[in-house]
């Protein structure tokens, strides 16, 4: 079986607490979840620390438990 990409979407908080997070399978996918995570942050919050960020997992277990999956 082929190692799996998963792509996991969060948008965090200034201390560091995921606040939003998708995840899943399809890049194109991914990358439409992440330009809407990175538009939804208003001036304020990108001002007080807040991240939009996108990376990659190879399980899902590595996804965090509240994220949204899809694709799964």
């Amino acid at each position: 079986m082929a190692d799996q990409v998963i792509w996991v979407n969060e948008q965090i908080d200034p201390c560091g607490i995921v606040y939003s997070c998708i995840a899943c399978v399809d890049e194109q996918q991914a990358q439409a979840c992440h330009a809407s995570f990175k538009a939804n942050l208003s001036e304020e919050q990108k001002a007080a620390g807040w991240v939009a960020q996108m990376r990659q997992v190879q399980s899902w277990e590595d996804v965090p438990v509240s994220a949204l999956k899809l694709s799964y």
